[in-house]
């Protein structure tokens, strides 16, 4: 299995701090941004990486990680990303570097306290689909929230004001190959992105949608609330572990 961590985008949110650096490469307590996904993939056993990036900085990580020697890799893979397009359009630009093979995508701003090592061996098995991380959250309406009837997800809700389930759909996504064939049938949303979300809803309707709750604490760092939080649950609890 291949990883993608999708760190592209403007960052607009965060400014005035991203006017000088791109958004995953702010600090989460004593690490880039970036350092966390990046060792949830290697923590899982995923060497073969791929780092979607954009804006100003895209070189600053070429300069950070090099090939990855730090995290026990021989190389990693970037591309870049023009503009902002949404996250189904970032994960557009892995089709080459995954050369149909399963993949596990993680947002780059993405922090957890465990690892997903259990989830990338269950889907490594499963024989086509998706598989996404699931994590109960006190405010799921900032996320895609997933609708279940028993212990199937129906759908996903994009943001609801009325959420139906505690859950948030982390950034965490593991896709066979027909992910980019699905790609590219979308449209974009109301905010001129294709999005993720569709994806997932995508594979719910060819019943090909598999969930597992996230072990462990999880929260993204994309506002400055999120960031914060981040900082503070790594200083108290620790994250996913080098090596």
């Amino acid at each position: 299995m291949k990883g993608i961590i999708l760190a592209g985008g403007l960052g607009t949110r965060m400014h005035p701090l991203t006017k000088i650096t791109n958004k995953h490469l702010l600090p989460v307590y004593d690490k880039p941004m970036i350092y966390y996904p990046l060792q949830a993939l290697v923590n899982a056993g995923i060497k073969d990486i791929l780092i979607v990036t954009g804006g100003n900085y895209a070189g600053d990580f070429l300069r950070l990680l090099g090939n990855g020697q730090e995290f026990g890799l021989k190389h990693i893979n970037y591309t870049y990303q023009e503009g902002e397009g949404g996250i189904a359009a970032a994960l557009s630009l892995a089709e080459f570097f995954a050369d149909k093979d399963k993949i596990c995508v993680i947002l780059g701003d993405n922090v957890i306290e465990k690892n997903i090592q259990k989830a990338v061996k269950t889907f490594e098995g499963q024989k086509e689909g998706a598989m996404i991380m699931v994590k109960e959250v006190p405010d799921p309406q900032r996320f895609g929230v997933p609708v279940l009837k028993g212990e199937k997800i129906v759908k996903i809700e994009e943001k609801p004001t009325s959420p139906q389930s505690p859950y948030a759909v982390t950034g965490i996504y593991l896709y066979d190959n027909r992910v980019f064939d699905i790609i590219k049938t979308l449209k974009p949303s109301g905010r001129g992105e294709l999005e993720v979300t569709d994806v997932n809803n995508a594979y719910i309707e060819k019943g090909q949608l598999m969930w597992e709750v996230l072990d462990g604490w999880w929260t993204d760092a994309g506002t400055f609330e999120s960031l914060l939080r981040a900082s503070q649950l790594v200083a108290e609890t620790g994250a996913n572990k080098m090596g």
